[in-house]
């Protein structure tokens, strides 16, 4: 409990851009907004930022605007048992810890309580495809394989994912899985423990997940094997058990400006007109995290794309949330992406 709290403190009227900065530098992923008196006047989480994201707030909008006024705080005093039985229930990563007043004087994280977590989550990597559009690359070499700084895309997703405590990974394989399996073995190299999924037909985005040994006790991750991205998979995973949420889709904004001027009209009338305005779109990101009751929901070695299984899960009225990226992610499959990948990935290290 003697991390430095002090580095995330923010005042009232800090723009939240600024904010933003300041929980990427540490790695408490908690900002404590405090009033002129030190007393607390917020906390600003992950998953505030991302959902204020989705609500069209802007990088410039006060962190007044995106807090949570009302955070749960505790005494210093209270032993770590409760401080941990609290936060469990909560589903919360981080607790202000206050004196008299009301003034902050720590900050307890989960990973302070309980040390270095070995997740029990199940991470389910795509890495089937045939990598058609990165021809010639892919025509001897499977796209997983190919490398980003020298080293193959998937070991890059899979020490990513084992940096954060997740070991326990599966491998969706197809298009010259032998050489995907011949590189990586057992994972035991790694310290993570590798099972292969065999597709022996295409079966989608989603489709793959039929082929699990078993029903999995926890949400499951779920990514495409060929993103590259400095996501915080733990905040996706709050994310989702916060929201409730029985399947959250990562997004990411696209902008597309329109070449011409939009003509507003009313019948026959010109009302405005808007020259070349820029329209915003959240679009999928190929990340996903899957409570197990959507597992229930997809059919046995058929091809089943993820879409698919939203449909089904909103038809059904089950909650399924959205989660805005705000970190470094990068699609490649394409040859452009995959040039513009061996430039920018060691730039975005932290």
């Amino acid at each position: 409990m003697n991390c430095d709290w002090q580095s995330v403190v923010v005042s009232r009227d800090m723009p939240l851009g600024d904010v933003i900065a300041k929980i990427n530098a540490s790695a408490l992923q908690v900002a404590l907004v405090l009033n002129h008196d030190q007393t607390l006047a917020g906390v600003l989480t992950d998953g505030d930022i991302r959902r204020a994201l989705l609500n069209g707030k802007s990088l410039l909008s006060s962190v007044l605007e995106v807090m949570n006024p009302h955070p749960i705080v505790v005494s210093a005093s209270m032993p770590r048992t409760k401080m941990l039985s609290l936060m469990r229930r909560h589903v919360l990563h981080q607790l202000p810890l206050v004196g008299e007043n009301n003034q902050v004087v720590g900050l307890v994280t989960l990973d302070d309580l309980i040390g270095a977590i070995n997740r029990p989550n199940w991470v389910v990597l795509m890495a089937g495809g045939l990598g058609t559009r990165l021809h010639p690359l892919t025509q001897d070499c499977p796209k997983p394989l190919l490398t980003v700084g020298g080293k193959p895309i998937l070991e890059i997703i899979i020490e990513s994912f084992i940096e954060q405590g997740f070991n326990q990974i599966f491998l969706s394989v197809n298009y010259k899985a032998e050489m995907i399996e011949d590189y990586f073995g057992d994972g035991a190299q790694w310290g993570a423990n590798l099972t292969y999924l065999y597709e022996k037909e295409r079966l989608g985005t989603a489709g793959a997940l039929s082929l699990l040994p078993d029903m999995p006790n926890h949400p499951i991750l779920v990514m495409n094997g060929d993103i590259l991205t400095r996501t915080r998979f733990d905040n996706l995973l709050q994310f989702h058990e916060s929201e409730g949420a029985v399947a959250t889709m990562a997004v990411r904004q696209y902008d597309y400006q329109v070449p011409y001027g939009v003509v507003c009209v009313d019948g026959s009338k010109v009302q405005a007109i808007e020259e070349k305005p820029v329209q915003s779109f959240f679009v999928n990101a190929g990340i996903y995290t899957l409570s197990p009751t959507a597992l229930e929901y997809l059919p046995k070695n058929t091809f089943f794309d993820m879409p698919t299984l939203f449909d089904r899960l909103i038809a059904a009225n089950h909650s399924t949330s959205a989660y805005p990226l705000r970190e470094y992610w990068l699609d490649i499959g394409r040859l452009d992406e995959f040039e513009r990948a061996q430039h920018e990935w060691e730039q975005h290290r932290t």
